[in-house]
């Protein structure tokens, strides 16, 4: 019985140092070596300061910025560590109120688009509530605002999110997105606030 004992003891034991250590550490040197900015988590900084990650979206609400999707994570939104979606159908009129509100706030901040015209992204949460992208079209309407508080040109904002615009991964996975984060620092860049 001691025998058993011990056999199973040192049989978890090394288990646990190959799955629980020596695995995770190989994974994470492949992950560091061929693909290092997605291993760090896409963190974006700027004089030695973390201003966010190109991977988890981020509230923007002033009108020289490109807006994102609503988040529905944390009670203020985009709180990484309560990421849920809000579970809530269309058929569920907490849902329904709230693009209802959605769809009201977008029509408020970008006065010369149409209520037809408002992308579905624009106004709900992605399963996360903390997903970086729009899509083209969402960012497109917003061209308008963005312009306007920056005192450019509509076609040089146009023109700015044709560059960003990321196709379907490997050409056939998902949609065209726009990284907001990636965009609006783009933005600060090339159109300074006056």
């Amino acid at each position: 019985m001691l025998s058993t004992l011990y056999k199973s003891t040192m049989a978890t034991l090394i288990l646990a140092v190959i799955c629980c250590g020596v695995y995770p550490l190989i994974v994470t040197g492949i992950g560091q070596a061929l693909f290092p900015d997605h291993a760090s988590g896409g963190i974006i900084q700027r004089n030695n300061k973390a201003i966010g990650a190109k991977i988890i979206g981020q509230g923007f609400s002033k009108p020289e910025y490109f807006h994102g999707r609503p988040s529905s994570a944390g009670d203020k939104g985009y709180d990484a560590a309560n990421s849920s979606g809000s579970n809530l159908g269309p058929t569920n009129q907490k849902f329904f109120d709230a693009v209802k509100g959605n769809v009201e706030n977008v029509l408020k901040e970008n006065p010369t688009l149409k209520k037809g015209d408002v992308p579905v992204d624009l106004v709900t949460a992605s399963a996360s509530g903390l997903d970086p992208h729009i899509s083209p079209e969402s960012a497109m309407v917003q061209a308008d605002r963005v312009a306007q508080a920056r005192k450019v040109g509509v076609d040089q904002v146009k023109a700015l999110i044709q560059e960003h615009i990321v196709g379907p991964q490997l050409g056939i996975f998902g949609e065209s997105t726009v990284n907001v984060l990636l965009l609006n620092l783009a933005l600060d860049e090339k159109f300074t606030v006056k």
